[in-house]
């Protein structure tokens, strides 16, 4: 769409325990907003856009260690599945706690919901998942799991995805590699690995470009790749260039 233990159980205190009286004064608060369009919206290594450029933008508010979001992007793959749909956006809703175990390792914990209005689909593709990550140094180690089904499979409940990435400055840009592993619950043939390399640069104050290689490795059903669109048939998990450019302010 933008990231080890298992952390389910502290992810679910960390959001029992968030009240007003334990936030932050507002005065302390940092609110953020971003605009983008990148050219093939890639989550997870498939597209979500039919192979398409998709805009997004979203919200961020933290104060100290929580934070709470939204962000959305427009797609094609629900409207694919069936053209009796009226969805055209996914909307992300999410909030967390950051925090310190020492000066070099630090953690991130949160619950994520992705909801897509007008959906009509047999199996609601609305998910909700708890994250936990772990970062060391560069390098993040990062593991979800589905309180639900997972975007609309259906039984796909405990559904997982781990995902390991990194962030270098080379020279210049900023050189992302990442590598995940997607697990359907009950639906092994659409579990898969994903993978990506991304170089992004802050041109001028607030504005980024980026671009790099992002892709999955699936598996085929009867001959045919179990993320073909529906609409083409093209294989909405092949390796390809993606660009972006984002703003945030």
């Amino acid at each position: 769409m933008k990231k080890t233990i298992s952390l389910a159980t502290l992810a679910a205190s960390a959001a029992a325990f968030v009240t007003a009286a334990a936030l932050p004064t507002v005065a302390l608060a940092d609110l953020a907003f971003n605009v983008g369009a990148i050219s093939d919206y890639r989550y997870r290594g498939i597209s979500q856009s039919r192979l398409k450029p998709a805009v997004q933008g979203g919200v961020d508010w933290s104060a100290g260690p929580y934070y709470v979001g939204a962000w959305a992007s427009t797609i094609k793959w629900i409207d694919d599945i069936n053209p009796a749909s009226s969805n055209k956006v996914e909307l992300d809703l999410y909030g967390g706690y950051k925090g310190e175990i020492t000066k070099d390792l630090s953690y991130d914990v949160g619950m994520l919901a992705y909801q897509y209005p007008g959906h009509k689909l047999a199996t609601s593709p609305n998910t909700t998942e708890i994250y936990g990550a772990l970062t060391y140094g560069p390098a993040t180690l990062k593991v979800s799991h589905s309180l639900t089904n997972l975007f609309g499979f259906a039984s796909s409940k405990n559904s997982s995805y781990i995902d390991l990435s990194a962030s270098f400055e080379v020279g210049p840009v900023t050189l992302a590699p990442h590598l995940g592993y997607q697990k359907v619950a009950k639906n092994g043939d659409f579990s898969y690995t994903d993978y990506s390399l991304i170089a992004s640069k802050e041109v001028v104050k607030g504005l980024t470009v980026s671009g790099g290689v992002v892709g999955a490795e699936t598996k085929s059903i009867a001959g045919t790749k179990a993320y073909a669109s529906p609409a083409n048939g093209k294989d909405l998990g092949k390796a390809g260039a993606v660009v972006g450019l984002k703003y945030t302010f």
